[in-house]
């Protein structure tokens, strides 16, 4: 079972998943975010994926997660987004060890681990550049790269560089994996599939169905249905 709720955390997801009763695959979808999970009593790191992140789970694992809004991870982990693309990282190879093993005590002994996580990223969220904020409401909105570039007042070639740490990847992939996650929760909410395309800002539902595919490496339907 899968549970959320708005975290403390600005910006953020705190999120659950009991354990399941057998094997299972899992895929999760890019949405522009990293999250900073705890499960079988270790801290891990889920960076940014550009596609669709499939994996087996085996039965009994639980999962604990804060989704960090997109671009803010990087000022908590003090590692550029690019660098941990499509990966799942222990927090323990990000920073130092007995750091990390304080952390885990700490989480490990609290009465409420989410509560706990949520503490641990408050504490460390700190100095997100405004321009990685802007860029990722623009971004979502649905503005292109040109404008999005001219709006913040620079140039694409940095706008992308910005994108790189922050995000894990450019500013036209951010935007795509945006617009499907907007799309998404449109079909999600029963709006026929032409509208939702029309709504989203892709040319028809035929452009709709492919950049769904491409990111989510399933049909629409499989992800409404």
């Amino acid at each position: 079972m899968y549970r959320e709720r708005p975290s403390l955390v600005p910006g953020a997801v705190l999120w659950h998943t009991s354990g399941v009763s057998e094997d299972a695959e899992r895929r999760v979808l890019p949405d522009g975010c990293m999250d900073l999970l705890w499960t079988g009593g270790a801290l891990v790191v889920a960076g940014p994926d550009a596609e669709a992140y499939v994996t087996r789970v085996p039965a009994g694992t639980a999962f604990t997660g804060l989704r960090l809004a997109p671009g803010t991870a990087p000022a908590m982990l003090g590692v550029p987004a690019a660098e941990l693309r499509g990966l799942r990282v222990p927090l323990a190879d990000l920073w130092p060890a007995a750091d990390v093993r304080r952390l885990t005590d700490r989480v490990r002994r609290a009465e409420s681990p989410p509560a706990c996580l949520e503490q641990l990223a408050g504490e460390r969220l700190d100095g997100v550049d405004p321009l990685v904020r802007e860029a990722a409401v623009l971004l979502g909105r649905g503005s292109g790269v040109t404008a999005t570039a001219a709006a913040l007042g620079l140039g694409e070639r940095r706008l992308h560089r910005l994108s790189l740490t922050a995000f894990g990847y450019g500013p036209k992939t951010l935007a795509r994996i945006l617009r499907m996650n907007r799309a998404l929760a449109l079909a999600r909410s029963g709006h026929p599939f032409a509208d939702v395309a029309a709504t989203a800002g892709y040319a028809d539902q035929a452009h709709l169905s492919r950049e769904v595919r491409s990111l989510a490496g399933v049909p629409l339907g499989d992800l409404v249905g």
